[in-house]
Formats: C-alpha cells, structure tokens, sequence
C-alpha cells in the first residue's frame, strides 16, 4: 500500500522560489524516476512550504526517500543558477517583454521574468551557461546591469565567481549609464527628444499661421517633429518586429506614416509628440517606483566604525565579520545587524519595520544565548536604522549583504519580477487585441467598396482607428499599481511578496489567526499552583520544574521560571526518560516512578489512574477563567493542577475591529489550547470563531476548510510553527519577520515589526492597491470601448484620438503613484 512523507521544501532545496520554479520541477522529476515512487510535487497552493512524496514502502524506504530527496536537492541546487539583477533601459512594459523574450530564448535559460522597472530574474543550467555569458547578452541587448545592484542568493557561479561583473564604482556605474547607455543628453534623452518634437510641431504650427512664411518652413519643422518623436518609438518597434512581435510603437509609427502619406503632417507629428512624452512620462513613474525601493537599499551607511586590536578604524560595511564589535555615534544609521554589547539608547527602526516610535535598546544580558534566533527584541540591532541620544556598541551577527534590510530590498526586487492575475489577463489580452486591431484596420481600408467616400478618408479613418485602439493605458495600468503598491509596503515595514499576493490580499474576506504569540503575547506566565488530595504546593513544583526544566516548550519555560522563584533553597528532583507527547504533554521518570505532565485529554488517552473529580473540577474552573491547565500525575497519585495564562496583546482587540472596517467579514482563531481557552481568548478579542485542542495538522485542515468555504483565506502567524497552515491559505502573513529567515521565506507577506497593528495597513494597502488596479483597468478598457466606435463612425479624428488616447495612459499612471503617497488609517 502506497504512503507518503513530507519534507520541509526550503531545506532540501534552499533556493526554491516556489512550486513553479525550475528546480522544484527538476527535484520532482527525479524523484519520481525511482522505483517506488509514485509522485512527488509541491502541494496545491503552497509557496516554499512541503515537498509531499508518495511511496510505495516495501519497494523503497522512508528513509532512502529522504537521502534522494536531499542528494537529488543538492545535485539540482548545483545544477541551476539563479540570478538576480537590475538593468538599464527598461522602464515599461513592452521592452520588459521584448528583454524577457529574449532571456527566454537564451541557450541554457530555463526561466526569465522582467519587470517595467528592469528588474530581473533568470534561472539556468549551470553547465550550458553562466552569469557572465547572461550579463554579456543584457549588454548587446543594449540593457546592461545596473550597479549596484542587490545581489539574489544562490545566483550561481557568478556571485562568487565573477564578481568583476558587478565591482564597479557608484560613481564610475553612473558616467557609463549617463554617456553609453542614456543616449546623447544621457538617461533623459527620451524626454528631451519628446520634447524637442513638442517644440518644433508647435513652432511649425505657429508659423504657418502666417501667409510671410513659406509652407516649406512649417514642413521641415514637422519633419523634424517626426524624428525627435519617431526617434525611440521607431528604436523599439524594430526590436519588437524583430521579435515577431506587434506592439503599441509600431501601430503608433503605422498611424503616423499614413498621416504623411495623406498630407497631415501636423496630425502625425502631434501623435509622435504626444505618444512620445506620454512614453517618456511612464518611465518616470516607473523610476519613481523603482527609486522607492532602491532608496531601501541606500539607508545602510556605506562604512562603519568597528573596534578591532585596542583602536577604532573606518572601513566599508563590505569588510565587516561576524563577531566585530561597531561603534554607533548618536544620531547615526546603524550599518549592520547585530545585538548591542555595551550601552542603551533608543533607535529609531521604521525603515525596517514600519514602527512609527524609536524602539528603546539595552545590552544583551550575560550569559544569554547569542543565537540570531534567540535574541530579544530589546537587543537587536538592524542594519539602516538610525541610532538615537546614546552611544551602542553592537556586535555583528550578520555580514552587510545577509542583512535584513539587504534581504528585504533583495526580496522586493524580485517580488518585480512577479506577474499579477490581472497583468497575467492584460498581457494575454493584448497579444489577441493587437492582431484584431490591425486586422479590422485592413478591413476598414475597404470600406469604400461599401460606402461612397475616397480613399483618403477611408485612410483617415482606418489610421484614426488604428490609434484609439491601441492599448497603451491597458499596458501600463497594472504594473504601475503593483510596483507602487510593492514600494509603499516595503517603506512601512511590510515585505509583500509580488503582484499575486498584493492582490489576494486585497480581495480576501477571511482571516485565520494562530493565537499564541500572534493575537496574544506568547509569554506564558504561571498564575495558579492547585495541589490535590493533601499533595503539598512544594511537592507539585518540585516535580513539574524537574521535568519541564528538560523542555524547550514555552509553557514549561514560564513553569520553569516560576518554580525556580517559588522554590528558591529546596533540593532539586532528578527526571529522566523525559519524552514529549506532541500536542499533548510530556512524560519522565523520577525515582523509578513516571510522571505525566500535560492537558486533561492526555490522561482519557494514556493507561494509569483516571482523573478524579477534584482534578477534573480545578481544571474546569481554571479553564473558564482563561487559562491553560497543565495536570501533573506521579505514579497513580495526581499532584495537582497547573494554571497558566498568555494574555491577549493590547492592540488585539482594536485591530480586529480595524480589519472589521476593512471588509474582513469572517476571523477564526487556532490554538493548540483546549477549547474553553481558546473560546475565552476568543471572546476578549472580538474573534468570530475558536477552535482548539488543535495539533499542527489539524491547523492545516482548518485553513483548508475556511479557504473552501471563503474561495480565499490568509493564515496570520509567526511564519516557523504555522508555516505548513501559512502555506496552504491563499496569503500566508508573518509576524515579526525581521531577523527571521524562516519567516521571511515562508511568508507571501511578512510584517517586519512584531507588532499586530501593522496588519490593518497591509490589508488596507492591499485594498487600495487592488481597488486602483480595477480603476485603472475599467478605465483604459472603456476608454478603448468608446473610442473604437466613435473613430469608426467618423465622429473622432487622429487628433483627438491621440489626446485621449495619451490622456488615458497619463490618468492610469498618476491614479496608480497615489500608492506611493498612500497614508496608513488610524485606528477609528
């Protein structure tokens, strides 16, 4: 009989972007070649969460499974390159696609994706090509690596191997962009072009106003018009023909050459004008969403003070080490992340998190665990982030390029190069529009064989046609919003992993929460110690702290800490065989005898004495009063009954009323805790809906459940224990994610504070990304609409036409930088 196993997909292959990616596919592949497997793939819906493989056990072990899956991981890992970067030259859609279809076509590319903004992701076989050899082609294609640019991990050969490739100066990167690549009055020659064409139309108009200029004046002025305008819009139609592509510039130059042909050099030279400026205008606002997130990567100070051999010496941030101790001067950015070893003050971490308030920092406290992941919030540092009045010592924990902020501005950057739903339905719309407009163009060119006019209005017409239906606002409407959108959420603290879950977010009606640490403080506290049947208060501390001291469970450590207080001077008991029974408890061995710690259900479930009736009747009023119960047995003697308490964070309530406000209509709440906690918890907060007495893979079918039921569902929680439910709802979102690599992998959307309040502001982001995107979307598609038929009836000439028509495009663009601007709601 066939069985199956899951493993942790980012384990066996750590650079999985997610289910689509070319390795997980290659991985999948393998290790269905085996015998004795009988699939493997990604789980519906998950990002980078389980690899489920299906077996057959008597042909293959589970254990043989585990060693191909992390041979065959390490082997595709090898295999594949994944590079990262951003270029020159692509500030729109079409030559994102046109650059991207080139990439594809590439020998050894296996994927490529490009943003408007010239953000770039490719992924190849490793030993058909390189870095370099990509690199090389983005630069005969004319769009050469920006400088500076962040670096994806795992970018193959290339990150290691060639660094000669990226190791060029700010300075030297931006001479060579301004003269090589910008064209002759350096990266604004196309705006200055455009407006060279404006200029010289008008001119031309103006003077043939007068019967003392000669018409030959006003001809070469519009000639001139025709080439500052035709100028990049000719460049990029060749390309795209070349391509075998039929895009928006060649319907434009198409138009504008018919209008030549009919004598209306000013008709044509003002579609040129406009189109031109228009084209110019939406790569400045895909600057101002890429220099968003590039002033991210900016923050970080480009040297630090580090204290090494006695003296205190500057050196760039790229030369710092795990383990140096950096001085931070008041009123300075911090420029790595770290935990502070000597001195308090407070730091201000917005760029990061989002936190609106500077953070107060102490040093870490001695002997305290110096792991990244077990470093309180009060110690940590993050790179980018400004220090306050006092002086901090802090000691680097990661290298400059491994920084949060580094990942984040790394994460955003490919997060670009993520197509949306919708863009997906403007893309493949356009590719069938384009053909139909020029289609129904030849066949308006025929009109005269129906109708009594000459051809030259039938021209007209058809070119008057031929403009307003191209879609240049359609293009341009999606992308604008969801880079903006992106760029907004990466400047309040909030990761967002691309245009899908930008917009899942924003139209989703339903909220899954886990409950400890996310809704509540995580920070169990021992409020009630209930001996039993003449057991002595000292006796059930005794036995709890000896065996929970064994435990790394947050519940033990708080029974732990109160024990301890509790018991100060009394002798130590001595557990051994300590084993956890997941969900339920814990059992040991003390003096030969064996000790069950854990919830009521695990003694209705284990051989031994039952509960009695005083036990049973603590733990109902413990639990009705909102508390965890923990029941301690020794032998067959029960001991007593231990209270325990995680109260709700502060800010719960209000920001469930807040998603309330923003149409969130249906909030559940997991918890492992029984249900009479969980209902309680509930309740104080306002959620609709607890369920408890949860094990992690109930968790998941909860989700799965609450997604079938709502069509789409986010999972809230700490993005480590809840990734698997994370990754079976439609958005998984992360708490805390700064310092936390498995959050921030885990995640499609990862707070960066752990902070609850920063919730509403992504779901709001994420409803007024999504509301922009649907207006711009109706708009460009209506405006379309209506111009196909009035140019058709004649009602409407290419002048006009182009008015509206570039008109439709600016509206699109400006509607979709108000997210830039976009303001977080306080609570109401």
């Amino acid at each position: 009989m066939a069985t199956d196993t899951q493993l942790d997909l980012n384990t066996v292959l750590p650079e999985a972007l997610d289910e689509k990616d070319a390795c997980v596919r290659r991985l999948t592949a393998g290790l269905q070649a085996r015998d004795g497997v009988t699939s493997a793939h990604v789980e519906q819906g998950q990002a980078a969460a389980q690899l489920c493989v299906h077996f057959e056990p008597d042909v293959i072990s589970l254990q043989r499974i585990r060693e191909l899956a992390f041979s065959l991981g390490a082997r595709v890992d090898n295999d594949f390159g994944h590079l990262s970067l951003d270029v020159d030259e692509v500030s729109r859609p079409a030559p994102a696609q046109l650059l991207e279809q080139k990439l594809r076509k590439a020998a050894g590319v296996v994927e490529a994706h490009v943003s408007p903004t010239g953000s770039v992701r490719v992924e190849y076989f490793a030993d058909q090509t390189s870095e370099r050899e990509i690199v090389e082609l983005l630069e005969r294609s004319g769009t050469p690596p920006r400088v500076g640019r962040p670096q994806a991990p795992g970018s193959g050969d290339g990150a290691a191997a060639e660094p000669e490739v990226v190791a060029q100066s700010e300075d030297a990167g931006h001479d060579e962009h301004d003269h090589q690549h910008g064209g002759i009055f350096g990266e604004r020659s196309e705006l200055i072009f455009a407006i060279l064409c404006a200029v010289t139309l008008a001119t031309g108009f103006l003077l043939g106003l007068s019967s003392a200029v000669p018409d030959l004046v006003s001809t070469v002025l519009y000639v001139a018009a025709y080439f500052f305008g035709g100028y990049y819009t000719l460049k990029e139609a060749i390309q795209s023909v070349m391509a075998k592509r039929f895009e928006i510039d060649f319907l434009m130059l198409v138009a504008a050459a018919g209008a030549a042909v009919l004598g209306e050099l000013a008709e044509g030279a003002l579609l040129l004008a406009l189109f031109s400026i228009g084209h110019a205008l939406e790569s400045f606002a895909m600057g101002r969403a890429r220099k968003a997130i590039q002033a991210l990567a900016e923050l970080a100070p480009a040297t630090a003070i580090v204290r090494r051999d006695g003296t205190e010496q500057e050196i760039p941030v790229e030369q710092l080490r795990i383990g140096d101790t950096v001085v931070i001067k008041p009123n300075s950015r911090i420029p790595s992340d770290g935990f502070v070893s000597v001195g308090r003050s407070s730091v201000d971490q917005a760029a990061v998190t989002g936190e609106s308030i500077p953070v107060d920092k102490e040093p870490l406290a001695p002997g305290s665990s110096r792991k990244e992941e077990d470093i309180p919030a009060e110690s940590r540092i993050y790179a980018g982030t400004v220090n306050g009045p006092g002086v901090l010592e802090i000691q680097v924990t990661r290298l400059s390029k491994d920084s949060t902020l580094a990942r984040v501005v790394r994460m955003v950057s490919e997060a670009q190069a993520q197509t949306s739903p919708t863009q997906r339905f403007t893309d493949r719309f356009q590719r069938i529009f384009v053909p139909a407009v020029l289609t129904l163009v030849v066949v308006l060119l025929f009109a005269g064989l129906v109708i009594d006019e000459p051809f030259s209005a039938t021209l007209y017409r058809a070119l008057a046609v031929l403009v307003a239906a191209s879609p240049c606002a359609l293009a341009i409407s999606t992308p604008s919003a969801v880079l903006s959108g992106l760029a907004r959420g990466a400047r309040g603290g909030l990761l967002i992993k691309g245009g899908g879950p930008l917009e899942n977010l924003g139209t989703l009606r339903a909220i899954a929460f886990d409950k400890t640490g996310t809704l509540t403080e995580g920070k169990p506290e021992l409020t009630d110690v209930e001996p039993v049947d003449g057991v002595t208060e000292t006796e059930l501390l005794s036995v709890a702290l000896a065996v929970e001291a064994q435990s790394d469970h947050p519940l033990a450590a708080a029974i732990v800490a109160a024990a301890r207080t509790k018991l100060d001077g009394t002798p130590a008991l001595k557990a051994d065989a300590v084993t956890s029974i997941t969900g339920r408890g814990v059992s040991a061995l003390i003096d030969g005898e064996e000790i069950h710690i854990g919830k009521q259900l695990l003694f209705s479930e284990i051989d031994g004495a039952p509960l009695t009736e005083r036990v049973s009747e603590t733990t109902a009023r413990l639990e009705a009063s909102g508390r965890t119960t923990m029941v301690v047995r020794r032998g067959s003697r029960y001991l007593g009954v231990l209270g325990l308490m995680d109260v709700p964070r502060p800010a719960a309530q209000s920001v469930v009323a807040r998603l309330r406000q923003s149409g969130i209509r249906n909030m559940i709440m997991l918890s492992g805790d029984n249900q009479t906690v969980a209902n309680a918890v509930a309740r104080k907060i306002g959620i609709d809906e607890a369920r408890g007495d949860l094990l992690p893979d109930d968790k998941v079918k909860a989700v799965v459940d609450l997604r079938t039921r709502e069509h789409k569902v986010a999972m809230v929680g700490d993005g480590v224990n809840d990734a698997p439910a994370m990754a079976n709802a439609t958005v998984g979102i992360a708490m805390g994610a700064a310092g936390s690599d498995v959050a921030m992998e885990t995640a499609d959307v990862a707070l960066m504070a752990d902070d609850l309040e920063r919730l509403p502001f992504a779901v709001d982001l994420s409803r007024k990304s999504s509301q922009i995107i649907r207006q711009n979307l109706w708009a460009s598609l209506g405006i379309v609409a209506i111009l196909i038929p009035t140019t058709i009836a004649g009602a409407v000439g290419i002048g006009v036409a182009v008015l509206i028509h570039e008109g439709s495009t600016l509206l699109v663009v400006a509607n979709a930088l108000r997210l830039l601007g976009y303001r977080e709601r306080k609570n109401r």
